[in-house]
């Protein structure tokens, strides 16, 4: 045997002579292992003798096999093989094409996402959504974006609109691009014309289809002057913007009368609905202004009447607000389809251009000796004081009317006509001070309030931070000063935080103070007048014979009008009859 051999045979003799043709076959076979991988099964049914004469022959096949195969793989004239041909290349260079195409589009689309990012953060947007349109840079954007109209933009410049602010940097293009949104930011931010632009934009023309956009707002006062706003927005397109009336809901059918948008309180809008004056199957935008108050207990069910009498399946609705708390995004996103959340610096804070402070009066007697001080000191009007409720409002006219100051008030016991009138007369400063309760707390847009002055300790932060909001509005600086008791001590914490929120400084007894879960805090009062009861008694029943004369002229002076209006028709008939 061969070296190498196992040592089990050692010992053994091997006849090479007797057994050669065996032996060589097996040496051959462990030689042809390399080149051959498999012998056939006929190959090994064959006689000894043929398969020795065979594999004579086989160990030389593989050897001219290979050299066959790298002859034959020797290229042709006029065939390649393994070389590409043009044609191939071109078509190799339309494959990468799109494959460039695409991590071109990808790198811009990184790019627009950098720019995006950078420019919320500069003006502190933050938003949550999938695929959020990229924000404005400027409202000129508007038409190289969107294709907006001339008149639009013309508009905006001469109504004083310069750069967009953020909320309606965001809010707008998520709007246009056809998404929900609901929208929190600061009060004097622009939210009224980040709703209403795209609105415009989207409508396009007047036409006479019926109603194509509702906005809800949960004051008259708030209606009218989102009313007033859009007909400015509008000016120079023939749309039909109409305010929903006491009148129009009792006795006008929407039916037959032209509307393109709608402007309404929830209330209005209802009884409109069930008495099938209003058709709402064609309203392609929803708004509802200040939609925390809104979502509340007692407009809850007429909210969702009107949501689903809009039953247009492509409608876009969108809810803004300076406050919106956990519950109503909840109830929110189980209206809405894929909406965009936009909230501008932090939720649920008061503007930073207020300078807000707290005063301790001790009692209602102190609260009155503040307030007199602090218009000895320095009056800087207009200013709005801010009380609980109506019977307060007419205590405190009754003692600052002998003030010589310029004072009116504003409460729900007044008629709509005397509403408008105190508040014109206040934006047109005939009125000093205007005293109110939270009536006019939301939404109204005063410029020029220097100063708020919250008499009564308001009954939650979300009032809190909506009763300051009148002043220092759209980038101006303004004043808010809160009076508090005894009584308002154990929810002072909750003011507190809405104050080191925004930037102002609050004492840190305050802030140690332990937080009170809000529920309406509105304690029993002492009286504010300092009159006697006799006498108080005696000037609440002159005025009430000084209304009602006042009402008996009103009603003669239309008699007379009347009758004179019947004299004249008589008169005319008699003449016709002669002729």
């Amino acid at each position: 045997m061969e070296e190498g051999t196992s040592f089990l045979f050692a010992g053994v003799s091997f006849n090479r002579k007797k057994f050669a043709v065996d032996f060589s076959r097996f040496q051959k076979k462990k030689e042809s292992e390399k080149t051959i991988e498999d012998l056939s099964f006929l190959e090994i049914a064959k006689p000894e003798a043929e398969q020795e004469e065979e594999e004579e022959e086989e160990t030389v096949v593989p050897v001219k096999k290979r050299k066959r195969k790298a002859e034959v793989s020797e290229p042709v004239e006029g065939i390649s093989v393994f070389k590409t041909s043009k044609s191939a290349k071109a078509a190799k260079k339309e494959i990468e094409k799109p494959l460039i195409e695409r991590s071109e589009q990808k790198k811009k689309l990184n790019k627009q996402l950098e720019r995006d990012s950078l420019l919320r953060k500069d003006h502190n947007i933050h938003v949550s959504g999938n695929n959020i349109p990229s924000p404005l840079e400027n409202f000129s954007e508007l038409s190289s974006r969107y294709g907006c109209e001339s008149y639009l933009l013309r508009n905006l410049a001469e109504l004083g609109f310069k750069e967009p602010t953020p909320i309606q940097r965001q809010a707008i293009p998520v709007l246009l691009s056809g998404r929900e949104c609901f929208a929190c930011a600061p009060t004097g931010s622009g939210k009224t014309l980040a709703f209403v632009c795209p609105m415009l934009m989207k409508l396009k023309h007047a036409s006479k289809d019926g109603i194509r956009a509702v906005i809800l707002c949960p004051t008259r006062e708030l209606a009218d002057q989102t009313t007033r706003e859009c007909k400015k927005m509008a000016k120079g397109n023939k749309f039909c913007i109409k305010l929903m009336t006491k009148e129009l809901a009792r006795n006008s059918d929407f039916s037959k009368r032209p509307c393109d948008i709608l402007i309404s309180t929830p209330l209005r809008l209802r009884l409109a609905i069930r008495k099938k004056k209003v058709d709402l199957s064609r309203v392609e935008y929803l708004v509802l202004d200040e939609s925390d108050k809104l979502f509340e207990l007692g407009l809850l069910k007429q909210i969702d009447s009107v949501v689903k009498a809009c039953s247009n399946p492509s409608i876009i609705r969108s809810l803004f607000s300076a406050t919106l708390p956990d519950f109503v995004e909840e109830l929110a996103r189980t209206i809405m389809h894929d909406a965009v959340r936009v909230i501008i610096g932090r939720k649920n804070t008061a503007s930073k251009t207020i300078k807000q402070k707290l005063v301790f009066a001790g009692s209602e007697e102190g609260k009155l000796l503040a307030l007199r001080q602090s218009f000895a000191e320095s009056l800087n009007p207009p200013v709005l004081i801010f009380v609980q409720s109506k019977e307060r409002a007419k205590e405190l006219y009754g003692e600052l009317l002998f003030e010589n100051i310029r004072v009116s008030a504003i409460h729900s016991d007044l008629s709509q006509t005397q509403r408008e009138n105190a508040v014109d007369d206040f934006r047109a400063g005939k009125t000093w001070v205007l005293i109110a309760t939270d009536v006019i707390a939301r939404g109204m847009d005063f410029k020029g309030v220097n100063c708020v002055i919250n008499y009564d300790f308001p009954d939650s932060a979300a009032a809190y931070i909506h009763r300051i909001g009148r002043c220092g509005r759209a980038g101006r600086s303004g004043e808010a000063i809160t009076f508090y008791t005894e009584a308002d001590i154990p929810y002072l914490r909750n003011i507190a935080n809405v104050m080191s929120a925004s930037g102002c400084e609050v004492p840190s007894w305050a802030m140690a103070l332990r937080k009170q879960k809000w529920k309406k805090h509105r304690p029993g009062r002492e009286s504010i007048s300092t009159q006697p009861k006799d006498e108080q008694e005696s000037t609440n029943k002159k005025k009430k014979k000084d209304g009602q004369e006042s009402t008996n002229k009103k009603k003669r002076r239309k008699m007379s009008k009347n009758r004179a209006i019947v004299g004249a028709r008589e008169l005319s008939l008699v003449d016709s009859s002669k002729t």
